[in-house]
């Protein structure tokens, strides 16, 4: 049987920052962003904050009113990157299997190091210790025989418990798992909950009990794999290739103002186009199907799209992606105020197989441009080589290259 961890770190963002303020210690700390550029929600809170009743995804002025002495701290991406790296580096010491499923969660197989260590418990103690003793961050531990079991356990149990640690076994769920609500298994969302209720189910294990057909009839695989969930069946191995075998590269942004004009948008749209096709050089790789995503300004009016558009050739130049974005652009947006706004590229393919043509004699010539940009700007700086759009009024380019995740360094 396998034994697999997954290790999430509590409060992560706020407790790096706890490190740097060692007198506040026993104060309310929350890590925010800036409310003058729309960022001014809560990205994570200490435990002590967490005790008057402020969450992670509040909005700040909600956190002020709840706690008058909040210490609040901007986010400082780099330093968080730094260390995630190093806790994986501390977790590498026990398994050469860590595969990290968010900045501040990694899965762990430890099947083959429970000689060398000692029991699943044991181990998960010894690490707890180890990230505490060498980075002062609390980690908390789910156990399970697959990567689902494990991620549950650590969710809905091991944070709860005084030891952070707990085991959620396969043949154990009918007592644990079963008889929570529906909408605490893991996959679940609000329109799928919306569903499970109008179908008369409230518990995982009422869920459980339904014939699988029922779902892959109405939901197909995504109804599939959900039901798997809730039997805690979960065939994905923990793996250090699991961002190999990408399928799609996108940007997005949520913009600082609301941007109504065409002219504005299209200098934001040309630098996330930018942006998706530096990753997908960087990668190797070129698309043919584009999506644009805008969500509108208005929280009382939802407005937005989602729309694609299959290219006749993949690509991974710029201007290509540029002109099949202002397609679906000018296509279906209806001139409201926009607030957000994402391009991707998907159907990915090795940017080594090029469909010549006679008819463009220059195409080759703008994939060679685009790699001796990026060379440059890799070398020297995001901004060294910019589009003269990029000295607009509406641009991002600047503010975006001094940034890591849409937060500050």
């Amino acid at each position: 049987m396998r034994v697999i961890f997954l290790i999430d770190m509590q409060s992560f963002y706020a407790s790096i920052e706890k490190t740097r303020y060692p007198e506040q210690r026993d104060k309310p700390l929350v890590v925010s962003g800036d409310p003058a550029r729309r960022s001014g929600v809560i990205l994570a809170a200490c435990p002590i904050a967490k005790s008057y009743g402020i969450q992670n995804a509040e909005r700040l002025w909600e956190a002020e009113q709840k706690c008058k002495n909040l210490l609040i701290v901007r986010p400082r991406m780099q330093d968080y990157v730094e260390a995630s790296i190093q806790i994986t580096e501390i977790l590498k010491q026990y398994t050469d299997l860590v595969e990290p499923f968010s900045i501040d969660e990694q899965f762990l197989d430890i099947t083959g190091s429970q000689r060398l260590f000692g029991t699943p418990h044991q181990i998960a103690q010894k690490i707890q210790k180890h990230i505490w003793d060498h980075m002062r961050v609390r980690a908390r531990i789910g156990i399970g025989e697959n990567k689902v079991l494990a991620k549950m356990a650590c969710d809905l149990f091991a944070k709860k418990n005084k030891d952070g640690i707990y085991w959620l076994k396969q043949d154990q769920l009918e007592q644990t798992l079963w008889p929570l609500p529906i909408e605490k298994l893991y996959g679940i969302g609000r329109q799928r909950l919306k569903h499970f209720r109008n179908m008369g189910i409230r518990t995982i294990g009422q869920f459980a009990h339904t014939p699988l057909e029922h779902f892959k009839k109405k939901w197909g695989i995504p109804g599939h794999v959900l039901w798997m969930t809730a039997h805690g069946i979960d065939y994905s191995p923990v793996t250090t290739r699991s961002h190999d075998g990408q399928k799609a590269i996108g940007h997005g942004m949520t913009l600082p103002r609301d941007y109504d004009n065409l002219t504005d948008i299209r200098v934001v749209l040309l630098e996330l186009c930018e942006e998706v096709c530096r990753r997908a050089r960087s990668k190797g790789v070129q698309g043919e199907t584009v999506s644009l995503s805008i969500s509108g300004a208005s929280y009382e009016l939802p407005q937005g799209f989602h729309r694609q558009l299959k290219i006749e050739q993949a690509t991974n130049i710029t201007l290509e992606l540029f002109h099949a974005a202002c397609q679906l652009l000018e296509r279906f947006w209806q001139n409201y105020p926009i607030r957000r706004l994402a391009v991707s590229l998907s159907s990915l393919s090795s940017d080594q197989e090029i469909q010549l043509s006679l008819f463009e004699q220059n195409r080759d010539r703008l994939l060679k441009i685009g790699y001796t940009m990026d060379k440059i700007n890799n070398r020297y700086g995001k901004t060294t080589l910019m589009r003269a759009t990029s000295f607009l009024s509406a641009s991002q380019a600047k503010d975006r290259a001094a940034k890591i995740g849409g937060h500050y360094r």
